[in-house]
C-alpha cells in the first residue's frame, strides 16, 4: 500500500453485487496480502475500507482491474506475485499485527525491507520455531485449511512420565472438553530425570491440523506437561538452520516446484533469486532493542556458510598500504671485509689433558696457550692427583693410557744418548 491516493481525485463508481467478472472485494485484499478474510471483513464493518473514492458498508462487492482500493487512508497496489518467507519466531512474540495489551508482536520484529505479509497458522506466545509468513492471503488460507493435510512436525519438552505405548494411542485421534483432534503422531525421543524425582522427556508430534494448542493440550491429557515447544517443519518446509529472530525467503523456483495447483498461474513468481537477500539479525529481531525500547526491525545480513554464525554486512575499510622503499626486499651484501669466525672441533682428549707449559722466558700468563695448570699439590705443572695407567697399547678391553701430556708433544729431540739441554746456555 501507499500513501500516494487522494480521494477528491476519485468519483464514486457504483457496482453491481450481480455483474460478472472480478473478485470479492475481501478475497482481493486478502490476496494482495493487506489481511485475511475475516480481517479485511471487520475493517469493512468499522468504514476503513474505500472503493473507488465510496466507503463500503458490506464485503457483497466486486472488485474489477483498474478499481482503486484503500485501507485505512493507504492506497492497496496492484496484485504483486507470491512471495513465501520462512521466520524463525522465538518466545515472547505474539503473532498478530496489533496487540491489545501492547506485547511485541512478530510483525513488529520483523527486518526492514519486507512487504506486508500475514502468516501462515500461528504459534503462541511461548511456543517459537518454524512460521510461514506470505504476501498472498489465498495461499496463507490453502496451507491452513485441515483437509489439505499440510503435516506439521513439533519437538516437544515435558514434564512428567509417559511410554511409547501411551503416545501410541493418540494414533487413533481423541476427544478434549468435547472438542475432537485428529490422529497425531508422537515418538518418544529421549527422557531426563531431574533432581527431586521429576523427570522430562522430549517427543517429536507430527500432526495435519493445527487447532489453537494442539499440542500442548493432547499431551497433557496423558499427563505431560509441555514446558517448550518448538515447530521444525510445515509442510515441505523446514525449520533448517535459522536462529531465533531471523527470517529468509523462499525463492521462486522453489515456490513454483512445491506449490503448483496450490498458486494461481497469474501469481507465481518468476525468475529464480528471491528479491529479500539475506537474513534478520537475530540480536535485534525480538523486538526490543537496547534500553528497553522498540525496535522496528533488525538489521540484514549475508548468507553465511553452513555450521558458521552469520556475519552482519558492514561495509568493508580499506587500510592504507605501507610503502616500501625500492630494493628493500633483495639481500644486502657485507663490505666490511669481515669474515666469520671459524671455531675448530676439539677432540675428546681436551676434556681431560691439560695443557703443556710454555716454553720461554719468564713465567706463562693465566689462560694462555701452553700455560700450566695446577695439580692437586698446587705447583705448576703437576700432574692430576690419583693412579695413571701405564703408557703404551692395551689389549681386550682395556682402554689405552692417557698420559699428561698432549699425543702430538713429541718433546725434546735425544743427541747421543745425552740428555736434551734445558735451556740456553749463559
Amino acid at each position: 500500500m501507499t500513501d500516494k491516493y487522494q480521494p477528491a481525485l476519485h468519483d464514486a463508481v457504483e457496482h453491481d453485487p450481480d455483474a460478472e467478472g472480478g473478485e470479492r472485494v475481501a478475497k482481493a485484499l486478502a490476496r494482495a496480502g493487506v489481511a485475511s478474510r475475516r480481517e479485511v471483513e471487520r475493517l469493512i464493518e468499522a468504514g476503513k475500507v474505500v472503493l473507488n473514492g465510496q466507503v463500503l458498508t458490506t464485503p457483497a462487492v466486486r472488485v474489477f482491474p483498474g478499481d482503486l482500493l484503500v485501507v485505512d487512508g493507504k492506497l492497496v497496489e496492484d496484485r504483486q506475485p507470491t512471495r513465501l518467507f520462512r521466520y524463525h519466531k522465538p518466545t515472547g512474540l505474539v503473532t498478530t499485527h496489533n496487540d491489545p495489551g501492547g506485547r511485541p508482536t512478530v510483525f513488529g520484529a520483523l527486518p526492514n525491507g519486507l512487504p506486508r505479509v500475514i502468516s501462515v497458522g500461528r504459534l503462541d506466545l511461548n511456543s517459537e520455531g518454524l512460521l510461514l509468513l506470505t504476501n498472498d492471503g489465498e495461499l496463507s488460507r490453502a496451507l491452513e485449511m485441515p483437509q489439505n493435510a499440510w503435516t506439521r512436525r513439533y519437538r516437544a519438552r515435558a514434564f512428567g512420565h509417559a511410554t511409547q505405548e501411551t503416545l501410541d494411542r493418540l494414533k487413533d485421534g481423541t476427544t478434549i472438553e468435547g472438542v475432537r483432534y485428529g490422529p497425531i503422531e508422537a515418538r518418544l525421543d529421549k527422557a531426563q530425570d531431574k533432581a527431586g524425582g521429576g523427570r522430562n522427556v522430549w517427543i517429536t508430534v507430527t500432526l495435519s491440523e493445527g487447532k489453537n494448542r494442539e499440542v500442548r493440550k493432547v499431551l497433557e491429557s496423558v499427563g505431560l506437561k509441555v514446558n517448550r515447544l518448538i515447530r521444525l517443519s510445515y509442510g515441505p518446509f523446514a525449520l533448517g538452520t535459522l536462529q531465533a529472530g531471523q527470517v529468509e525467503e523462499v525463492g521462486p523456483r522453489v515456490i513454483r516446484e512445491l506449490l503448483a495447483g496450490v498458486i494461481a498461474d497469474e501469481n507465481m513468481p518468476q525468475g529464480d533469486k528471491p528479491q529479500f537477500v539475506g537474513v534478520a539479525d537475530p540480536l535485534y529481531a525480538p523486538g526490543v532493542a537496547k534500553d528497553g525500547e522498540r525496535l522496528r526491525g533488525g538489521e540484514v545480513q549475508r548468507r553465511a556458510p553452513s555450521g558458521r554464525a552469520p556475519q552482519i554486512a558492514t561495509p568493508k575499510v580499506e587500510e592504507p598500504k605501507k610503502v616500501y622503499k625500492a630494493g628493500w626486499a633483495k639481500a644486502k651484501i657485507r663490505t666490511d671485509g669481515h669474515k666469520s669466525k671459524t671455531h675448530k672441533p676439539k677432540s675428546i682428549d681436551t676434556k681431560f689433558v691439560t695443557e703443556a707449559p710454555g716454553r720461554g722466558k719468564g713465567p706463562a700468563k693465566p689462560g694462555a696457550k701452553g700455560a700450566a695448570t695446577k695439580g692437586a699439590a698446587g705447583k705448576p705443572g703437576a700432574r692430576p692427583a690419583g693412579k695413571i695407567a701405564p703408557q703404551g697399547a692395551t689389549r681386550g678391553n682395556v682402554a689405552p693410557a692417557r698420559s699428561g701430556k698432549p699425543a702430538d708433544f713429541k718433546g725434546p729431540r735425544a743427541t747421543g744418548g745425552k740428555p736434551a739441554p734445558r735451556g740456553p746456555k749463559r
